[in-house]
């Protein structure tokens, strides 16, 4: 394939990458300055926290580590990472403050995740056929995906999958030596850098890739490779803040709905329309938030279909050198089925693991996300067997059809993303309308919402009053928080509410009938309110004594 010709296709599949965002989110998002449609509601919590996080992050002072974001929690909170911000975008867009000033990033996020899911598609393609149809669509049966157009329209920072497929390029090559060690460790820094459920899938990718060229070729930079992977890796995670946390990896919303097992892979998954399909039923399944998120849609289950029969009319054994990646892929859905195994959402528990297993397999509880290195691997084999069985050309042709079959039956659940945020305003919609804000805004430092808990009563709106108000808050949703951390803050602020002696500056929110009789019974009615705004009770200190309040 010549040059131009291989420039005409990565780009075209580019586009057809690019294209998926723009069918579901539109041009809109993509400006920096549209801010809304973040915080509209259909897309969820996640936006809005990511937006908090970036809000506070990007207007407050440079500490060590980098990512330290104090002022969004206070004494909750720890890092830009814990706000699922994007670390990567946030720390660069940071540096440049003062150059370009970004008040969202999350929709030209999105679309460089689409031009790029395309463009390593196109590349794994490549590595099965040199066909330009082929490379193409089969690209864009990548890109046309439910498990990636879900996360973007609610987790985004999970819309990044293209570092997958580009692991999964490292992992299929035939790279050694010191070039192929670096890609691997700037690889997995930047993965650090955007989510860590990213990063628990690439790792064994890696793994197996260096176990693949240990068995071959052995040698100095192997063993300086399995030092610096997990260096830069530390590094990473050292400067996005992840570190600051110091426990409470198993926390945050939806740990108290269960743990490992309780988001399983449904042994049915692949093949559950759900929401998603115009052209096949609903399944039943686990009824978890993750279930129906990991259809293949009905171009990609057919074209597992038609990698089946290309083997058996043409059998062919997985090559040795890939042996060690099939273990880490099987290994990933292992984990991703946990030993609550279901099919249709009928199953149980097959085997116990020990509390502390349980424990570290709670970080990633939610482990149906887990099997999409498996996904996209078997879609690409499916490919391989398909040219190497009738050629590039028909693959070609066989990949058009599926494409179009893929976006027809996909329509539903495009067009319900699509309606998330269609018709959403460009501005900050306003949450609290009650003139007090306004003057409290400009009365006190910082906003507490007692007693202190992540994603408690009202928190968003109280957050985006501090954020736009420039206050610190430790109304917060954090990915994670520190149960300890939190519960020592709950008894500290008790104990001040308990005693009179209020924080300076400090404005506070109570959300509990505990905390509002503590505050009735020390606060100076001559000098401090207890007063009602937006339904949501306020002790303002000192806010009668006040000069404006005298005259």
């Amino acid at each position: 394939m010549t040059a131009g010709k291989a420039w005409l296709g990565a780009s075209l599949a580019a586009l057809a990458g690019a294209a998926v965002v723009l069918a579901v989110f539109g041009l809109g998002p993509m400006d920096p300055r549209n801010q809304g449609w973040l915080l509209a509601g259909p897309l969820g919590p996640d936006p809005v926290q990511l937006w908090l996080g970036w809000s506070y992050f990007r207007s407050g002072p440079w500490l060590l580590p980098p990512g330290a974001n104090p002022d969004y929690g206070m004494e909750l909170g720890t890092a830009i990472y814990f706000a699922d911000a994007i670390p990567l975008l946030a720390l660069v867009l940071k540096a440049l403050r003062g150059v370009v000033e970004v008040p969202q990033y999350v929709g030209p996020w999105l679309l460089a995740c689409g031009v790029l899911q395309g463009v390593l598609g196109w590349r794994l393609v490549g590595l099965a056929t040199r066909d330009p149809l082929a490379r193409v669509c089969g690209a864009g049966l990548l890109a046309l995906q439910p498990m990636l157009v879900n996360r973007m329209a609610g987790h985004t920072p999970l819309a990044g999958q293209w570092v997958l497929l580009a692991a999964l390029l490292l992992a299929l090559g035939r790279g050694q030596g010191s070039w192929h060690a670096l890609r691997w460790a700037a690889l997995l820094a930047v993965t650090a850098l955007i989510h860590s459920y990213l990063l628990a899938m690439a790792m064994p990718l890696w793994a197996a890739d260096w176990l693949r060229r240990a068995w071959l070729e052995r040698g100095r930079v192997l063993i300086a490779e399995a030092v610096a992977v997990p260096l830069a890796v530390g590094g990473a995670l050292w400067t996005g803040g992840f570190f600051l946390l110091r426990g409470g990896y198993d926390s945050g919303p939806g740990s108290e709905a269960g743990g490992y097992g309780t988001w399983n892979f449904d042994l049915l998954a692949y093949a559950d329309g759900g929401l998603w399909s115009g052209l096949l039923p609903d399944l039943p399944d686990p009824g978890h938030w993750e279930a129906g998120s990991s259809y293949l849609g009905l171009g990609g289950l057919l074209l597992l279909a038609a990698g089946l029969i290309a083997l058996l009319r043409r059998p062919v054994g997985l090559p040795r050198r890939l042996w060690p990646l099939a273990a880490a892929l099987l290994a990933l859905l292992a984990f991703a089925i946990t030993p609550h195994v279901t099919v249709g959402g009928r199953g149980g528990v097959l085997f116990a693991l020990p509390d502390r297993a349980m424990a570290i397999a709670g970080m990633l509880r939610n482990a149906e996300r887990m099997v999409w290195p498996l996904s996209y691997a078997l879609m690409l084999g499916a490919i391989a067997l398909v040219a190497r069985t009738w050629g590039g050309r028909r693959a070609g042709w066989l990949l058009l059809g599926l494409l179009a079959l893929q976006w027809v039956d996909l329509r539903p659940g495009l067009e319900r993303r699509h309606s998330f945020v269609a018709g959403a305003p460009a501005g900050v919609p306003q949450r609290l309308f009650d003139p007090f804000w306004a003057e409290a805004a400009g009365a006190y430092a910082r906003v507490r919402a007692v007693p202190a808990s992540n994603m408690g009563e009202g928190w968003e709106s109280i957050a985006r009053f501090a954020a736009q108000a420039g206050m610190p808050t430790d109304s917060v949703y954090m990915a994670r928080v520190d149960a300890g951390r939190a519960a020592a803050l709950r008894a500290k602020v008790a104990e001040i509410l308990r005693s009179g002696a209020y924080e300076p500056g400090t404005l506070y929110i109570l959300r509990d009938a505990e905390s509002l009789a503590l505050a009735e019974a020390s606060h100076d009615p001559a000098r401090d309110a207890i007063l009602t705004a937006d339904g949501y009770r306020v002790l303002a200190p000192g806010w009668r004594a006040r000069p404006l309040a005298r005259r």
